[in-house]
């Protein structure tokens, strides 16, 4: 079987299976297997594959058509131009998140007021390590910590600063919240992307999230916004005076974030994602200006 019979025949089973972008995807994990780019595919349609190599792509095409997703299947996703390590022990980066990477390190890089020091950083609920990595990589001077309860998160968050060489750039910390750091600490900037799906809509979610991210990741409560009550109500006594608290959240919560962060306590700004969408909170808290 030549390259492009077997991306066609992929891509024609996926598509039965209500896959989303077919025939990428198959040439996605094709080119994972033979080890070359995906574009060099297109200069080797005609070249023929080892049975060996159709018996792994077949397989990996069946796993996909049952909605294991692609980026585990290859074991690995792009973020801010970083290839992470993912797995079943992590939430799989959104490119949404990408921006508030990027709203971020402008701060950071920025700051309103100069910093007096080096600046503090949490990542708070660092799952792959995604932000907290990209953070070190775009702030050299900066100190990062990341924070999250799951050892198994964690593991995956070490391997990916290891793979960057930040491993000594970022301290890890295993634990519940803000009980599990070192007290008066004074963060410069806490970023976080919580849990923020409402428990009972989790079963909605499309099977490749539904099924494989871990559900620690996604279930923010009964309304999805157990851990902003949280952050409104703890964040202040972890921040430097000017510090920036800066959160991703879902679709429609908007609104009700601006009820918790509720000034004059908070000073707040909602940014919009790259569909539009309000996607980010930039808050203030008016006890630290």
């Amino acid at each position: 079987m030549t390259v492009l019979e077997i991306i066609q025949r992929g891509a024609e089973y996926l598509t039965q299976k209500g896959v989303e972008s077919p025939r990428l995807q198959v040439e996605l994990l094709l080119s994972r297997v033979l080890g070359m780019p995906r574009l060099k595919l297109y200069l080797e349609f005609e070249r023929q594959l080892t049975p060996q190599v159709v018996d792994t792509l077949r397989e990996l095409v069946k796993r996909r058509g049952q909605r294991e997703p692609l980026q585990h299947l290859i074991g690995t996703v792009s973020f801010c131009g970083l290839e992470l390590v993912v797995n079943p022990s992590v939430l799989i980066p959104r490119p949404e998140t990408e921006l508030l990477a990027e709203h971020a390190w402008s701060y950071l890089n920025s700051p309103p007021v100069p910093f007096a020091a080096p600046p503090q950083v949490l990542d708070f609920g660092t799952g792959s390590g995604c932000l907290a990595i990209v953070l070190a990589e775009k702030c050299p001077p900066a100190r990062i910590w990341a924070l999250d309860i799951s050892p198994e998160a964690l593991a995956v968050a070490r391997e990916n600063a290891g793979r960057h060489f930040m491993a000594q750039r970022i301290q890890f910390v295993e634990g519940d919240g803000f009980a599990a750091l070192p007290a008066g600490l004074k963060f410069d900037l806490i970023v976080a992307n919580p849990p923020y799906i409402p428990a009972s809509e989790i079963a909605k979610l499309e099977p490749e999230v539904r099924d494989h991210d871990p559900r620690q990741a996604l279930d923010g409560g009964a309304d999805g916004l157990d851990f902003y009550r949280r952050l409104a109500v703890e964040t202040p006594a972890w921040l430097q005076p000017d510090g920036r608290l800066m959160m991703e959240f879902g679709d429609g919560q908007a609104d009700a974030l601006e009820i918790l962060f509720v000034p004059p306590a908070w000073t707040t700004r909602a940014e919009k994602d790259f569909s539009g969408r309000l996607r980010y909170l930039i808050a203030q808290h008016a006890r630290l200006i």
